[in-house]
């Protein structure tokens, strides 16, 4: 998605990151890794192990929230209000300036937040992290490493290059230790989200050759933005399948270079976006090629290993088939591999909700990793099923 690409693009964090008030105990049971980083300094985070698993007396977080009349604005506000240690202080909205959010999502009519405000106004100094979720062309994308490959795809001069240099790609499974100590995170589209998880870890293991892939994805209208677009309409959606950004889409960049550094050489990939009449969700369905010897079963053996211990990822069991229905509203991508009818090759399919762990989700997996806390607060919602 074009614009959703943008949305969650990029998670900024704020200079003094934690506060503590009152001494706080060590003990060797029930441990808990907090990071404690100053404003006045720049050395590495210290490291603290807190009795009976958290810290008492912790200060909230202050949050702000860019882009907050978006979808992915919408989804991030309604993901920290169940967060027990951050606190949405500064929401902004251009063109919804002064506005309540409730007048803007009614949804949220029972929660207490800030009106909304221009970028303008907005007060920085009293946040100490911030959510970009700022449409392209408003703000500056991070994921990609090399700036001018940046410009061919986007088709603008890179804004910030100094910045750049310090952004973290923020795959959360595949680059926690990096995300753990950044300072400013780029997080990945829906569809390199959705494409990335499976992939890496076969082709670091070399178990899937890395000509031949073939990506087809398909994602919910909500990934095209809240924007008013004509193509967007119910009419022009509705009761069809809409195929759009072919071998242009802005994620076949950041989807090659992720697979690319995973593999130690290029790779280029074969890539097209669909749209389809629902709201929300995400499936890639990806055709490889195995390497010499390696059957379906290895693949799982692998991915299954893999994501052993990990809570939101999920390889799922004999011939299950991932639906994009059961993870809707959640955190978690469902994937599972199938032997293909041609000998050699094998089908992957990987499912996400493409609001939450490809996009807002995801986010704040990032920001709880950034803060040294457990990267699951605030994202225990079970999916929403039927």
């Amino acid at each position: 998605m074009a614009s959703l690409a943008a949305l969650s693009s990029n998670l900024f964090n704020g200079g003094c990151l934690w506060k503590y008030q009152d001494e706080l105990k060590v003990s060797k049971a029930g441990k808990l890794r907090i990071r404690i980083t100053s404003l006045a300094s720049s050395s590495p985070a210290q490291s603290l192990q807190f009795a009976d698993g958290k810290a008492n007396k912790l200060e909230k977080l202050r949050i702000g929230v860019l882009g907050a009349s978006g979808y992915t604005g919408s989804e991030i506000i309604r993901l920290l209000r169940n967060h027990p240690h951050f606190q949405i202080t500064l929401m902004t909205a251009d063109r919804k300036a002064g506005q309540s959010i409730e007048s803007v999502f009614p949804h949220l009519v029972t929660q207490d937040l800030p009106n909304l405000v221009a970028v303008k106004d907005a007060d920085f100094s009293a946040v100490d992290a911030v959510f970009c979720c700022l449409p392209h062309g408003t703000t500056q994308d991070f994921r990609l490493q090399d700036i001018a490959e940046y410009e061919e795809w986007y088709g603008q001069p890179h804004k910030a290059t100094a910045l750049q240099k310090e952004a973290v790609y923020g795959l959360t499974e595949i680059s926690r230790r990096e995300i753990q100590s950044a300072r400013l995170v780029a997080n990945p589209g829906c569809y390199p989200t959705s494409v990335q998880l499976p992939l890496i870890p076969l082709i670091k293991s070399n178990l899937i050759e890395v000509r031949n892939i073939i990506i087809d994805s398909k994602s919910g209208v909500s990934g095209a933005g809240r924007g008013a677009k004509e193509a967007n309409l119910y009419t022009e959606i509705a009761e069809g399948i809409h195929s759009y950004g072919i071998t242009r889409h802005r994620h076949v960049p950041e989807i090659e270079q992720g697979l690319s550094e995973a593999a130690n050489s290029k790779v280029t990939v074969s890539f097209t976006p669909h749209l389809m009449p629902m709201s929300r969700g995400m499936q890639s369905t990806i055709y490889v090629e195995m390497a010499p010897g390696v059957t379906t079963q290895d693949l799982k053996d692998h991915l299954g290993n893999y994501y052993e211990h990990e809570e939101f990822v999920v390889l799922l069991k004999n011939k299950e088939v991932p639906h994009t229905r059961h993870v809707r509203g959640s955190n978690y991508c469902l994937m599972n591999v199938f032997p293909d009818r041609i000998t050699g090759r094998a089908i992957i399919i990987s499912v996400i909700d493409n609001l939450v762990k490809g996009a807002s989700g995801q986010a704040l997996q990032n920001l709880n990793l950034m803060m040294g806390i457990p990267e699951n607060l605030g994202l225990g919602c079970l999916p929403l099923f039927p």
